[in-house]
Order: structure tokens, then C-alpha cells, then sequence
């Protein structure tokens, strides 16, 4: 076990008990927010923040939900333990942002002027089904598990470089989220995102900066990197390209992403953050490069999610070590926080009967989500953390066709979206079991050949189901975007 360094684990104690205190006791200085609206209910106010997030709450909130313990702990574990094909996660984010600014604005208007605060509201709107609305309700609540798993690891993992024993780092993880979660609603997770987001780039622009000077300089770093890893493999081209684009596809899809998406003030809003969100990737790239930096500096472990964790603490004096751990363990909680509140729309709004108090509702099931996030970490054996997050896109990119493609004038039909979710689920988890998790799979096409992105593989199945459906028994058909439902057609 490592030994407890009492001024690393006083820092870490000192921010990070900080941020959950700032963020439980939010309902105190909620009105200092600019979005604040006086006239929202209890429920959205808990769940959309009042639908009154300007530009800069959204960029921290949007953004943080990027800054996860997938960026900080799974991407560079992968990078140590892989090389190259870790950075996957770089092209996935260039993607996802004009995918932003040419679909999320459209989504938001629907949203806004029907009153729908989840994915699931807005597919019950365009297909009138209820049996769609609560698939898409249900895939989202699922998706979000594994999501929120990862999150739990990362806090776990820092709280166990502190050298806290047995199960007691996991017991924190948890306690905090919920707790974090409990009174704040989304008010919280936008707030403290501020204090997140600057402790990370303190973290990484110092680690950048001073972790090569005692390795070397930047060419020793890439000494010390073996030449299979510092570029891709043979074969590795296709699963990484096919990586990125999946990830792309399903990063607006979780209940936590769009929640940010629904909770801006305008349409400008997200327009704005979709064009200046980048920069965030320029900071993702130099992250990922701490696993290259690990090696450099020496690091040997057979737990991949340690490598940072272990870097920071040879390399930074203890108090600032601390300081960068808690910055992890926050970039953590924030959007894990987004993520349970994310799916506890869904249950409230599309799976339960009206409360009569919907706030309560809303935390007893944002806990529940937590607690079967909890389970995922107990019972899900991922090679790579990072694994979990690449499962819950599998999941949710089952939803794409109904919420995305629903967005278009093509003329699909209810039952096609049932099918295609159907048959996209069951090859999607069913290739995901055969592979032990892996988020590739073999496939042998002709010209095509080598490991393809599972999510992306059950997606194309999917979208073939609806797109042949539809063709052969058009049945019950959705409407344009933002007109009503045609009822059967001709």
C-alpha cells in the first residue's frame, strides 16, 4: 500500500471537500446566477438549470462534460499501456464540434418550444409513441451507467494513490458524487465547473511544462517512447479511425451532454460554444501525452488507471501533488454529477407518473443511477477504464436514428425505429460480450478488413433496419421536424 503523505492528502482533502460544499450549498447563491429564471419550476430549475445558461456557463458546463476521468485518467492510461492508438479520443472531439453547430441548435428549438427537457420528450413529440419514448428513455438511463462508473474509478483511483486502504477510496467516490448531487441539481455541476476546469489547466500546463525538464526535454520523452508506439501499428488505422467517428456520434446522445445542450439560453449559445469548444482538444492532446510521460519518467504498473496518479507523485512535491489529484477527482465529480441528473430527467419525465414532488423524485433516482453505477464498477471487468465509457456509446448510439435521423424530413416509420433498436442492441452488447468488452471487433468485408468500432458496426445495422422498414411497411410515419405526427400513411 502507498504511505500516506499527510501534505498531499490535507490538499486534496482541502479542495476537494471544497468543491462539494460549494456545490451542495448552491441553492444559498443560485441567485447570483445570470440565467437564473424566476418563473421555472422546482424540476427544471433541479434538472435544466432554468433553461437560462448564457455562453460562459455553458462553455465550463458543455466542456466539463468532456473533462472527465476518461480525459484525465482512462486516455492517458491507454497511452501508456498502447501508445499511439490512445489518441483516438484527439480526431473524436474535431469531430463532435461542427456535429454541434449544425444539429444541436435545430434540437434545442424543438426542445424549447415544445417544452421537452430529455431526448426521449422530444422522440415521443416527433413519433407519437409512447412504447419509442420509453426505449429511448430506458437506453439513455443504461448508457449513462458504465459513464458514471468511469467517473467512480477515477475518484477511487486518486483517493488510492493517497494511500488510503481496501475498499474505503470507493466508499469516498461515492459518498461525495451523491452527496455533491443531492441539493445542488444542475445549478451545482455549472458552477463548480469554473473551479474544475481552472484547477485542470493549472494541473496540465504545469505537468506539461515541468514533468519534461526532469525527463529530459520533450526529445528524451520520445526516446524513451518504443517506435511501435509512438505511431500506429499496422491495422490499427482503421479501428482508431472508426473509434473516433463512433464516439463522435454518440457524444450528444448521453442524457448529461444533452442536458447541457437544453439547459443553454439560445440557440446562439450553443452555436458560440460549438465554435470555441475546440480549444479544449488542445488540452486533451497534452494530456494525453502524460502516458509518454509516465514512461519517460519511469513509471512501471501493472494498473494502467494508476499511471497519472503515480506520475504526479514523483514528480510534483506533495502539497502540489495533492492539489493536481483533487483537480482529477473534481474533473470527476463535476460531470458525473451532470450525468446522474442527466438520467434522472429521463426517469421522472418519460418513465414515472407525474410526482407531486418532482424535485425528490429526481434525487432518489439520480441516486439509484449512482448506486447502479457503483455495481458497474464491482462487476464489470474492463480491461482499460476506458472501456466503460466506449460501452455506454455502444448503448446509446441505438437512440441515433430516432433522435438524430428523426430530426430530418425522411419519412420513418415507428415500427423501423423499434426494429432498428431492436437488432442494432442485440448485435451491439451481443459483440461486446463475445469480445470481453472490447470496444472493436473483427470484421472481413473484401476491401474492408480489420477490427471496426462496435458501436459503429450495430449503428450501421441499425440504421439499415429502419431505412429497409420503413421502405417495405412504411406503417406509422413521424412528421417533419417540428410538425405534428402524420398518422398513417398513404
Amino acid at each position: 500500500m502507498t504511505e500516506i503523505n499527510p501534505w498531499a492528502l490535507g490538499v486534496f482533502i482541502v479542495f476537494f471537500a471544497a468543491t462539494i460544499v460549494i456545490g451542495s450549498s448552491i441553492q444559498l447563491i443560485r441567485p447570483l446566477f445570470r440565467g437564473h429564471s424566476k418563473g421555472s419550476d422546482a424540476q427544471e430549475e433541479w434538472g435544466l438549470g432554468g433553461r437560462g445558461f448564457g455562453p460562459w456557463v455553458t462553455w465550463f458546463l458543455v466542456g466539463g462534460d468532456f473533462y472527465t476521468a476518461y480525459t484525465v485518467i482512462a486516455v492517458p492510461a491507454l497511452v501508456y499501456a498502447v501508445g499511439a492508438y490512445g489518441f483516438f479520443a484527439l480526431p473524436y472531439t474535431i469531430i463532435v464540434y461542427p456535429f454541434i453547430f449544425l444539429v444541436m441548435p435545430k434540437l434545442w428549438k424543438i426542445a424549447r418550444d415544445g417544452g421537452h427537457s430529455t431526448a426521449a420528450d422530444i422522440v415521443r413529440a416527433r413519433f407519437d409513441s409512447r412504447t419509442l419514448e420509453v426505449i429511448v428513455a430506458l437506453t439513455g438511463l443504461v448508457a449513462v451507467m458504465p459513464y458514471i462508473a468511469l467517473q467512480l474509478i477515477g475518484i477511487r483511483t486518486v483517493v488510492q494513490s493517497l494511500g488510503l486502504p481496501g475498499d474505503l477510496p470507493l466508499v469516498i467516490a461515492f459518498l461525495s458524487l451523491a452527496a455533491y448531487t443531492w441539493m445542488g441539481g444542475l445549478h451545482a455541476p455549472a458552477l463548480t465547473a469554473f473551479i474544475k476546469d481552472i484547477m485542470i489547466y493549472i494541473a496540465v500546463l504545469v505537468a506539461v511544462t515541468v514533468i519534461p525538464m526532469h525527463t529530459g526535454g520533450y526529445a528524451a520523452l520520445f526516446s524513451n517512447v518504443a517506435p511501435h508506439e509512438a505511431v500506429l501499428k499496422a491495422g490499427q488505422g482503421l479501428p482508431y479511425a472508426t473509434l473516433a467517428l463512433s464516439s463522435a456520434l454518440a457524444a450528444f446522445l448521453y442524457p448529461h451532454t444533452l442536458t447541457g445542450i437544453l439547459a443553454s439560453r439560445s440557440a446562439d449559445t450553443i452555436r458560440q460554444n460549438a465554435v470555441y469548444l475546440p480549444v479544449y482538444t488542445i488540452v486533451l492532446g497534452l494530456i494525453a501525452m502524460l502516458g509518454y510521460m509516465a514512461h519517460a519518467a519511469g513509471i512501471v504498473t501493472t494498473n494502467n488507471s494508476l499511471v497519472v496518479p503515480m506520475l504526479f507523485h514523483k514528480v510534483f512535491p506533495a502539497w502540489f501533488a495533492g492539489f493536481c489529484l483533487a483537480a482529477i477527482a473534481v474533473g470527476a465529480l463535476v460531470p458525473a454529477a451532470v450525468m446522474a441528473i442527466g438520467a434522472a430527467n429521463l426517469v421522472t419525465s418519460n418513465l414515472l407518473p407525474t410526482q407531486t414532488n418532482p424535485v425528490m423524485a429526481s434525487r432518489i433516482t439520480a441516486f439509484a443511477v449512482k448506486v447502479g453505477a457503483l455495481l458497474c464498477v464491482l462487476f464489470l471487468n474492463a480491461k482499460f477504464a476506458i472501456d466503460l465509457q466506449l460501452l455506454g456509446g455502444v448503448i446509446i448510439l441505438q437512440t441515433f436514428p430516432a433522435l438524430i435521423l428523426g430530426l430530418t424530413r425522411l419519412r420513418l416509420s415507428t415500427a423501423s425505429m423499434l426494429a432498428g433498436w431492436v437488432v442494432g442492441s442485440v448485435v451491439g452488447l451481443g459483440l461486446c460480450w463475445m469480445d470481453g468488452l472490447k470496444p472493436v471487433h473483427p470484421v472481413n468485408l473484401g476491401l474492408v478488413s480489420g477490427n471496426v468500432s462496435t458501436g459503429l458496426l450495430s449503428l450501421g445495422v441499425n440504421i439499415a433496419v429502419v431505412l429497409a422498414i420503413s421502405l417495405l411497411w412504411p406503417g406509422r410515419v413521424s412528421a417533419p421536424a417540428g410538425q405534428a405526427v402524420s398518422g398513417e400513411a398513404a
